[in-house]
């Protein structure tokens, strides 16, 4: 069982590697100039590629399931899906603010390395966290009972979590630069901090400064 344990968390160590290359910027450039073809659906076959190989490290986790190291059980219980049923709303109610389409790679040349052109769009939901979906999902994970392999699964999600952020705030910073700075020092990762938030005109002064417009402006 042990040893099933660290390959489980070693495919979950292998995805998220990949996962992270593939969504670097650098990568997507890389593509780009040697298939244009494939650059202008990059985020189509991205999404596809991650969705494949994600049934690797939760087929393991699958078979390698067993008896339930805690459950949550009397107000607990209830404490848990309440938790779980935020985090489910929250996840839903998150992708009001993004274009799906765009995300998912169905509009053709979205999702490419020239994504500077795209402006910065800080959500009611991002004034208070800077990714909202990693939250919510945090909260959805840790509300479920947890075997052995599910524990090593949700500590290798939420270590990703943790990194894939700090990774995802470097390409972001790249794109725009000190607005990004700025809303990164005023607004938490992962987990909303009661003093540290944006209200509405502190956000659109952020949106008004990362305009693109704006930016070449300025260069």
């Amino acid at each position: 069982m042990t040893e099933g344990l660290i390959v489980l968390a070693l495919a979950w160590t292998g995805y998220f590697a990949l996962h992270s290359l593939l969504a670097s910027l650098g990568f997507k450039q890389w593509v780009e100039g040697r298939w244009p073809a494939l650059g202008r659906r990059y985020r189509l076959w991205y999404n596809g590629l991650a969705t494949v190989l994600l049934a690797v490290p939760l087929g393991l986790a699958w078979a390698l399931r067993g008896p339930l190291l805690w459950q949550w059980s009397g107000a607990g219980k209830w404490v848990a899906w309440a938790v779980t049923a935020v985090g489910l709303v929250g996840f839903v109610a998150a992708t009001r603010y993004y274009d799906m389409a765009a995300f998912m790679g169905l509009r053709s040349g979205v999702g490419r390395a020239d994504d500077a052109d795209q402006p910065l769009r800080i959500s009611p939901l991002h004034r208070f966290v800077r990714h909202p979906w990693y939250f919510f999902g945090l909260l959805i994970l840790w509300s479920r009972p947890m075997d052995a392999a599910w524990l090593v699964s949700a500590l290798c999600i939420t270590v990703y979590a943790a990194v894939g952020s700090q990774l995802e705030d470097r390409k972001l910073l790249a794109l725009y630069g000190e607005p990004y700075r700025q809303y990164r020092r005023r607004v938490p990762g992962l987990v909303p901090l009661p003093w540290r938030w944006l209200d509405r005109r502190g956000a659109a002064a952020l949106e008004a400064l990362a305009d693109p417009l704006s930016r070449s402006a300025h260069r």
